[in-house]
């Protein structure tokens, strides 16, 4: 029978070292109370003996007040309010948690902001109404706290729970980025303005030359990166498309008609989204067993997988959210999907640089016009 204490004191958490001797809380308590088959988060919540708060290496620590109650309820406000939102959490909590205990949950503190949180994501992630009634009088409040992750600014708004879904993705595919000091720092350097300044001070057949130099020598690379020597004109033709990043509306179709330029012999590989299982790594040279540095998706899922992947992209691509943000996000998830048998590592190159010419990475004339030669 299960106890009714969530936290634990610890000083090792599945072999990860804590910094001191402490209570461990919050997402990282609630999913050993559960027993959730989920990855640990990469920061865990301790509360130590003494006054202090402070952060180190994959620990965030906090005094005696922070200590949250021994409910999960109390626990969730805990997690929300100071680890973000993990939506892979949620969705294998709901999956644990009968439906009347989130009602519960939820109606014990109806109009609580963090509450109408989690009574929001069972319902978007389910896509199943609680028998609960539309909340009529709250301030709206952000779905993603954006002191701790990185959100589409202003979002869509939730009536019935008074949020603004601020999420940057779509239930088939939503990454989440915490914010980080070295993030932070990138962002505020404004980089697109440095870039620009440069590209004002070299003259235009110079930036074209250097263009098309670096396109080809790019191209090269990816290819002896997968150990392949390309002839010219085939490492030229996928260096023109790579010019072309971001100038494409993203879709099938047009990952297909890259993938045919990336694989010069088609008839020995199948082309298009997998049907078959996939890895990236060796194979162990007496026995042939695979040895795995990264397991693909099923191939009974990529097509969702993927449609997920650019229904995001095209989401992405109408808002605020940062461009090289969003491109790490499709090129990442692109990359961890591997929809394709062959030729997902160039891809993902193309997707690195796919931010969209009406970003303020390339709305400078003169980076438009190097992206408008490549076409």
């Amino acid at each position: 029978m299960q106890n009714n204490q969530i936290s634990q004191r610890i000083q090792v958490f599945q072999g990860r070292q804590a910094p001191e001797e402490g209570i461990l809380v919050g997402y990282g308590a609630l999913i050993a109370y559960y027993n959730l088959p989920v990855p640990i988060p990469q920061q865990l919540a301790l509360i130590s003996k003494k006054n202090r708060k402070y952060t180190e290496a994959g620990w965030l620590v906090f005094g005696p007040r922070y200590t949250p109650a021994e409910t999960p309820g109390a626990q969730l406000t805990f997690a929300l309010k100071y680890e973000g939102i993990n939506l892979l959490f949620f969705k294998k909590l709901f999956e644990k948690l009968s439906q009347q205990q989130i009602v519960d949950m939820v109606q014990a503190e109806y109009t609580g902001q963090y509450m109408r949180r989690i009574w929001f994501l069972y319902e978007w992630l389910r896509q199943e109404q609680l028998p609960i009634p539309d909340l009529t009088v709250a301030n709206f409040v952000p779905l993603l706290d954006e002191k701790l992750q990185y959100a589409v600014p202003g979002g869509i708004r939730s009536g019935r729970h008074r949020i603004l879904n601020n999420l940057p993705g779509s239930i088939a595919f939503c990454p989440l980025i915490h914010k980080t000091g070295k993030l932070e720092n990138y962002i505020a350097a404004r980089l697109n303005e440095k870039i620009n300044s440069v590209f004002k001070g070299v003259h235009k057949d110079i930036l074209l030359r250097t263009s098309a130099f670096l396109l080809l020598k790019d191209s090269k690379a990816s290819f002896s990166i997968e150990g392949e020597n390309p002839t010219q004109s085939r490492a030229a033709r996928w260096g023109r498309a790579i010019g072309q990043a971001g100038g494409k509306t993203l879709s099938k179709a047009e990952l297909l008609r890259l993938q045919q330029i990336v694989i010069e012999n088609s008839r020995f590989v199948a082309m298009g989204y997998r049907t078959e299982g996939g890895f990236v790594g060796e194979h162990d040279r007496s026995t042939g067993d695979p040895i795995p540095d990264h397991v693909s998706a099923r191939w009974q899922d990529v097509e969702h997988l993927m449609e997920g992947l650019l229904e995001t992209a095209a989401y992405l691509e109408k808002t605020d959210f940062h461009p090289v943000l969003a491109a790490a996000k499709i090129a990442f998830g692109f990359v961890f999907i591997h929809p394709f048998v062959d030729g997902n590592g160039r891809l993902h190159r193309y997707l690195v640089v796919s931010a969209r010419p009406s970003t303020s990475f390339r709305q400078d004339e003169h980076f438009l016009l190097l992206f408008q030669k490549q076409k």
